[in-house]
């Protein structure tokens, strides 16, 4: 009897521990029955890329209170985690690793960076776990897994609208391009628009190179200045690009420079100042200008919780979140293992970063491009181009 009974009591205190440990048993386990969601956040809130991940950690947590006032995803919590992996790729693997096996999320939103996305995503798919980026354009993403996603305008589908624009509205025939090396949206960028380019008739006068990090293009610039381009395509990042427009400045010179999403950052007007304004264009999926009503609703409750105006991080975050939402809801399921399925269907939703599609390769279609400039230190919508992928 005294074994027994000690036996019995050891039993019960082991099972007494499952429920009090963190992380034992099945609470949590992504699909369960637990009572609440959890979504991990991917994104640097400190670091070089802050401008991306603060914004969208805001547009994440708005969508997140939504959710929860409306009675949550089928009648449960949603949760938010959100975690600084600072730009840098050692952390996101960490975080993305931590967020699964740890926090048992059944979704990972971010991050918006290509390289880090697919860090994440290759965690994510070997994982089961879905990943949902709201910022990565480049190629080789949606390609890791079909748990892997995005909802952002795609640079293959978006530049070749804004190069024909360029041509077409501008009169610009003579293109520099300006690459990052040490920038891998950079270096994706570029043959993208060499490509379009090269399919409309444009002729590339310049090729020229920088590093991030870099302070000093008096070089780069005196041979943009010698070349006869009537606009320069840089297809780096806002910090680089405030800097190369001082040097432009510095130098008498007048050129208009061109790039993609990269540069949507307010550092871009902050360090740039009088250097940008009206003299830097980046297309996007976003813009405040000309809202829609999906667009003027989120406008208006972001504006009153964070006494700031969104961006298109901020727009692409929130909308990811209840895209996701309407995954789950749409299949009944919590489990990403079926909810990935329904994810895959989308077709024409109207979010308030604009209405998006995915094709049978899980690849978005967003519409319209947004073209926008910098005027009086903020960024304001030049024009917008409709984008139809058959």
């Amino acid at each position: 009897m005294y074994k027994i009974r000690n036996k019995s009591i050891a039993l019960l205190l082991i099972m007494a521990l499952l429920f009090i440990i963190p992380g034992c048993g099945q609470k949590g386990s992504a699909g369960s029955s637990e009572d609440v969601i959890k979504l991990g956040f991917l994104g640097a809130k400190t670091g070089p890329v802050a401008n991306y991940g603060i914004p969208g950690e805001k547009g994440m947590k708005l969508a997140i209170e939504e959710l929860n006032a409306k009675g949550g995803i089928l009648g449960k919590k949603v949760e938010g985690i959100y975690e600084d992996n600072k730009g840098d790729s050692a952390e996101i693997a960490s975080i993305a690793t931590k967020y699964i096996t740890r926090d048992k999320v059944v979704a990972m939103v971010g991050d918006p960076c290509t390289g880090l996305t697919k860090v994440a995503a290759d965690i994510a798919q070997k994982n089961g776990v879905v990943i949902f980026s709201p910022g990565a354009t480049g190629p080789g993403v949606v390609e890791i897994g079909d748990y892997v996603f995005r909802n952002t305008l795609l640079d293959v589908f978006a530049v070749p609208a804004v190069v024909d624009w360029m041509m077409k509205e501008k009169g610009w025939t003579n293109f520099a391009i300006i690459t990052s090396l040490n920038n891998g949206y950079s270096t994706a960028l570029t043959p993208v628009f060499k490509e379009a380019i090269n399919k409309k008739g444009g002729k590339i006068v310049l090729e020229d190179s920088i590093n991030d990090g870099e302070t000093d293009f008096t070089a780069q610039v005196t041979k943009l200045k010698r070349s006869g381009a009537d606009v320069l395509v840089f297809t780096g990042y806002y910090t680089e690009a405030a800097l190369i427009m001082n040097e432009v400045k510095k130098q008498n010179f007048d050129i208009t420079l061109v790039g993609g999403d990269g540069l949507y950052g307010q550092d871009l007007a902050k360090l740039g100042k009088d250097a940008v304004e009206e003299k830097v264009i980046f297309y996007c999926g976003f813009s405040s200008d000309q809202p829609s009503p999906e667009t003027e609703a989120f406008l208006k409750k972001y504006r009153e919780k964070y006494g700031e105006e969104p961006d298109m991080f901020s727009a692409q975050y929130y909308d990811a979140v209840m895209i996701l939402a309407k995954a789950m809801e749409d299949a009944k399921s919590t489990d990403p293992k079926v909810f990935k399925n329904e994810l895959a269907k989308l077709k024409d939703y109207l979010g308030v970063s604009g209405k998006t599609t995915f094709l049978p390769n899980r690849e978005p279609v967003k519409s319209p491009v947004c073209l926008i400039t910098v005027k009086d230190g903020k960024f304001k919508l030049l024009d917008k181009i409709e984008v139809n992928v058959q």
